[in-house]
């Protein structure tokens, strides 16, 4: 049984109106954290990216 290991990045809009992407990766487990503290802090338009090791996710406009 192989086991793949699955990072993810975040962008989201902060309450303010300004978008963010995260600056590091994330495994599932923290990737599941991060997502509910950005919902608390009122994160809106939050979407969960796969990303490849060294990689970040870019913020849309």
């Amino acid at each position: 049984m192989t086991t793949t290991m699955r990072s993810y990045g975040f962008t989201w809009t902060d309450r303010d109106g300004t978008r963010r992407a995260s600056a590091v990766a994330y495994d599932t487990i923290s990737a599941d954290r991060r997502e509910q503290e950005l919902e608390e802090a009122g994160a809106t338009s939050t979407r969960r990216l796969p990303v490849a090791p060294g990689q970040l996710p870019d913020i849309e406009t």
